[in-house]
């Protein structure tokens, strides 16, 4: 049983840490990843994203991301 999710939100998360290597995305620390937060957009994430990213700069192995939640949420069309 599928649910339907029938929402304008488009959640994003913003999230980080230091990787392994510069090869991959594998990081170094789970339990220690830096959570963001969860943003309603992806404007405010993307913002959010930059500071964290540009606060980081001398450190080249921490990377930030941002993931679409709301394409998580959404089912599959049939």
């Amino acid at each position: 049983m599928a649910t339907t999710i029938d929402s304008d939100q488009r959640l994003h998360l913003v999230f980080g840490g230091e990787l392994q290597d510069l090869e991959g995305v594998r990081f170094r620390d789970v339990p220690g990843l830096d959570i963001v937060g969860i943003f309603p957009d992806y404007a405010s994430a993307q913002k959010a994203w930059r500071a964290k990213a540009q606060a980081t700069v001398d450190s080249a192995q921490t990377r930030y991301f941002i993931v679409h939640l709301h394409r998580l949420l959404e089912p599959p069309a049939p």
